[in-house]
């Protein structure tokens, strides 16, 4: 496979200084908590703390911290007991779960079945799994503190996999206080059940995020497995440090100030590798799909000519060369639902993968009525892995006669700005890029770029009923041949109304200090239990 080290050009000398403040200061903090305290740099810095409220992977890594689920998945791709185990009904209609014992919540309270209702009807709600999961339920309810009863309307065969996918959005586990909140607000405090417990008076969004041992958790006898099995924590402290800048953080790695780097960049991994102090490993082995997603609701990408134009004039090649420029660590791929897998197709991608569709480009926007409306690509600078295909694009979108608009940003500010349906010139936007773990986009329903709810779906809004439609028929399908039929029509249709632009696959390489061990690997990596730290 492939991964993710991304290169780029050095860092002003002001980043760096300012990046070397921030180190400073979060290193500066006292230690609170007794004992093995381990210290990371995270992918992006953490702002948004409601893991249903967004599909962002740092948030969905907080959610791993500080909440549990009721199953989860293990390495076999297997879905496992977690917080309850389940049985299933002869005629597939009624799933039964029971909610193991010594279960609660950080604040003490029992865990019960009405929390982890509210907790689920929370993230179907906005979960591209979760909303076709509650097409298929006929009710859910808590039928005592202990018993989750979900009924279907007719057999569904994806009602563990999805309660238990270990990506964004995961189906975490909170109070029904919390879980009442509306899916668009915001949560207004952080208690799960999970093995650790955030620490919201040291929380300095930018600086720092802090997570302490839950000593009152009780961890499954099972050993851990990608997000299933025991969760036991080694060590009594974590702290999330923000860096922006790669070579500060890399600096930090290599001195012993700090333990962990989630991506560490393509350029310097000869130098990390040669260092016999650390350990260098890509965890998550399935990769990553990189995109590009366009606002489906306002000019000029709300007209369908106007997205083919685009699509037209982008290949992947080019994104992946200046976001990796690694042929170890990236994959050409065309396929919406991730290559080398059963539902891998290359219908309608010819152009991405060829980088031959400039010429008609051209002409398709000279066609398309496009009236020079200026493209607003939001370009975080701030995420190694986020910062190439922005200026990528918007390179090749003008050389085929888009006026854009390019605004540099950070990726928290991307991650809430997206949310937003306001025109451009109010604040909206017009185009982002993000990246899908494997496990995320590896069939049509997990795969919530694909959705066409419109104003429902996922950020961009795009609507396209024949999508939905054949999304029902793929679940329905009795053959995996069915499938991968009804997938590659998907596809098809995807790439016609350009639903969004697969821009290619890659890995990402994290590094750690040997003074730790028991990192584990999976699709929804770093996770912090099982690590310990020798002083």
């Amino acid at each position: 496979m492939f991964h993710f080290m991304r290169r780029g050009p050095r860092a002003f000398a002001s980043t760096i200084a300012l990046s070397v403040v921030a180190l400073s200061t979060a290193l500066a903090t006292p230690v609170l908590a007794a004992g093995k305290t381990l210290t990371a740099v995270m992918h992006s810095d953490l702002r948004i703390i409601d893991p249903i409220f967004t599909t962002a992977y740092i948030t969905r890594d907080h959610g791993y911290m500080v909440y549990d689920t009721l199953v989860a998945t293990d390495s076999n791709f297997k879905v496992q007991p977690q917080m309850a185990d389940w049985k299933i009904s002869d005629d597939k209609l009624t799933y039964t779960f029971t909610l193991r014992d010594g279960l609660k919540w950080h604040d003490g309270t029992p865990v019960t079945a009405e929390d982890c209702v509210a907790s689920l009807k929370r993230w179907a709600a906005v979960d591209g799994m979760g909303q076709k999961l509650m097409d298929f339920t006929a009710s859910i309810e808590a039928t005592d503190a202990k018993t989750i009863t979900l009924k279907l309307k007719e057999p569904y065969g994806l009602v563990l996999d999805s309660i238990g996918k270990p990506s964004s959005r995961v189906a975490f586990m909170m109070p029904k206080r919390l879980a009442e909140t509306p899916p668009d607000k915001q949560i207004p405090e952080q208690i799960g059940s999970g093995p650790f417990k955030f620490v919201q008076g040291e929380f300095q969004p930018g600086v720092k995020a802090v997570y302490v041992k839950n000593t009152d958790y009780v961890p499954r006898k099972e050993p851990a497995s990608w997000t299933s099995g025991g969760k036991v924590v080694k060590v009594d402290r974590v702290e999330w440090l923000t860096m922006p800048d790669s070579q500060t953080a890399v600096n930090a790695l290599q001195s012993g100030d700090i333990d962990f780097m989630e991506n560490l960049p393509f350029d310097m991994l000869p130098v990390l590798e040669a260092n016999k102090e650390l350990k260098i490993e890509v965890l998550n082995k399935f990769g990553f799909q990189t995109l590009g997603r366009m606002n489906f609701l306002h000019p000029p990408f709300d007209n369908v000519k106007v997205r083919r134009a685009a699509l037209l004039a982008i290949n992947q090649k080019d994104v992946l060369d200046a976001l990796v420029g690694n042929p170890k660590y990236q994959k050409i791929c065309g396929a919406f639902f991730v290559c080398d897998t059963p539902l891998a197709t290359d219908v309608g991608s010819e152009t991405l993968v060829k980088g031959n569709g400039m010429a008609e480009a051209k002409k398709a926007l000279a066609e398309s009525g496009y009236d020079g409306t200026p493209i607003v690509i939001m370009a975080p600078g701030d995420v190694t892995t986020l910062k190439a295909q922005p200026i990528v694009a918007a390179q090749l979108l003008r050389e085929a006669g888009f006026k854009v608009d390019l605004q540099a940003t950070d990726w928290q500010t991307v991650v809430s700005r997206r949310a937003s349906q306001k025109p451009p010139k109010e604040g909206g936007w017009n185009m982002f890029f993000t990246n899908w773990v494997a496990a995320d986009v590896s069939n049509p329903i997990a795969n919530l770029s694909i959705s066409g709810l419109g104003k429902k779906g996922w950020f961009g809004w795009a609507e396209d009923a024949k999508i939905e439609q054949l999304k029902d028929a793929f679940v329905r399908a009795a053959s995996v041949d069915e499938q991968k039929k009804i997938a590659a029509d998907i596809q098809k249709q995807a790439y016609e109304q350009v639903i969004y632009i697969p821009l290619g696959q890659y890995l990402i390489a994290s590094g750690w200090r040997k003074s730790l061990n028991g990192v584990l690997d999976g699709p929804a990596t770093p996770v912090f239990w099982n690590v310990d730290k020798s002083e």
